[in-house]
């Protein structure tokens, strides 16, 4: 995969932050080595966040994301600041640029502090050195001092910018670990009204190439021939791995000797919020006649007339349950600010938000105390094989107890 095919889920976020004619976009121009960005010396050009995918070596594929100013005025101003402040939550690094002719403002320092707050590396980047000088601000935060209009600085920010995200003692792997080279495993893909034209979804594709890259064997087949497939094969699999929308007819097909889990249990996996996800799943069990349940999506597409989120899931929820509870759908960059009235939050599983926003929503339910969880693992909850889709985890044994727990509570 190119670094111009590269998932953005799978990119480095940078967030460029500061106040109007600050020179964000200046510091974008001057990083990317091309005119990225829309510049002018008139106040509030950038009026939306603005994201572009590139390569900057040596953090490999990122995205940019360009922001309006914090000190931005006036009722549709104070729209444009809380867009700014949503990319927080998908900023993996932030940058806050700041006038240096100016110097720290009271929008810099709050920005600052919320940097801190959400521990996010972030560094300030001075700008128009070339008018200022060289003496940075004595406040004791990281930066360096810059003029997007020489380039003075510009390659020793691009140095300190890799130096900010830590390195993983271990890479994250979807399914690869669970495999050892020349293994197995059958990836059950539904071809129904829902299935994009010509070709597999995002975590299909990503599976597949994570099962290469381990040296295994991928067998992809669609539920309809899964039963003489295993029979024809040749080779019993390590693992299946199915949508979530045929996990019970699955389920019975796949000998109960064979791991079985789903696309969207190893995506919660795979971003760091499997064991909380599962844990959520007991809640389901508690629901009662208008208890407010959000299902979230992380993309946006055209929802056919069985929708899996707002047709399939909210049908199986009241035929498992008995109860009628109220349903609000989001999807995309939607996620409503206050989580609170909410009883039990069902995501999707994630695979086009990247770990840290993924990771960013489920704090905020956390701290909201809503139980949160996902389709996949909600859907083998219901159909009381939860268990059986956890197996290829051992470390989720504990889990499964106390999912056990709240479902008897």
């Amino acid at each position: 995969m190119s670094f111009h095919q590269t998932p953005s889920s799978e990119r480095i976020h940078i967030g460029i932050f500061g106040k109007r004619n600050a020179g964000k976009s200046s510091i974008i121009n001057a990083i990317t080595g091309q005119e990225a960005a829309l510049v002018s010396d008139i106040k509030g050009t950038t009026t939306d966040p603005v994201y572009k995918a590139m390569e900057l070596l040596p953090l490999g594929p990122i995205v940019l994301m360009d922001t309006p100013g914090m000190d931005d005025e006036g009722s549709l101003g104070r729209l444009r600041v809380q867009k700014s402040l949503k990319v927080l939550e998908r900023s993996d690094i932030a940058l806050l640029v700041v006038d240096k002719t100016a110097g720290m403002g009271a929008e810099d320092t709050e920005l600052a502090k919320s940097f801190r707050k959400r521990k996010i590396p972030f560094l300030i980047v001075y700008n128009k050195c070339d008018l200022a000088g060289e003496a940075p601000e004595k406040n004791g935060l990281p930066s360096v001092s810059v003029s997007a209009y020489t380039g003075e600085g510009i390659n020793e920010l691009k140095e300190r910018l890799a130096c900010l995200l830590p390195e993983r003692s271990t890479e994250k792997r979807l399914a690869a670990d669970l495999l050892k080279p020349l293994d197995l495993a059958v990836l059950v893909v539904p071809i129904d009204k829902s299935a994009p034209k010509g070709r597999l979804i995002l975590p299909q594709q990503q599976t597949i190439r994570d099962i290469l890259e381990a040296g295994a064997v991928s067998a992809v087949v669609r539920d309809t021939e899964l039963a003489e497939a295993l029979e024809r094969l040749g080779q019993r699999p390590k693992l299946v791995i199915t949508d979530s929308q045929v996990f019970d007819k699955v389920n019975r097909t796949v000998p109960e000797d064979i791991w079985l889990t789903s696309f969207s249990i190893l995506f919660a996996r795979y971003k760091g919020s499997l064991a909380r996800m599962a844990a959520g799943a007991g809640m389901l069990n508690r629901l009662e006649d208008k208890d407010h349940v959000l299902i979230s999506e992380g993309c946006t597409h055209h929802r056919q007339c069985e929708d899996i989120g707002t047709v399939k899931l909210p049908g199986w929820i009241r035929e498992y349950t008995g109860k009628e509870p109220k349903f609000t759908f989001t999807s995309g960059g939607e996620f409503p600010d206050n989580l609170k009235d909410y009883r039990l939050i069902i995501h999707c599983g994630g695979c086009m938000l990247q770990e840290r926003e993924m990771q960013n929503r489920m704090a905020r339910a956390e701290e909201a105390g809503v139980m949160i969880t996902n389709y996949g693992i909600l859907i083998a909850y219901m159909k009381g094989i939860l268990e059986r889709s956890l197996e290829p985890f051992p470390e989720m044994e504990a889990i499964l107890s106390d999912v056990a727990g709240r479902g008897n509570k």
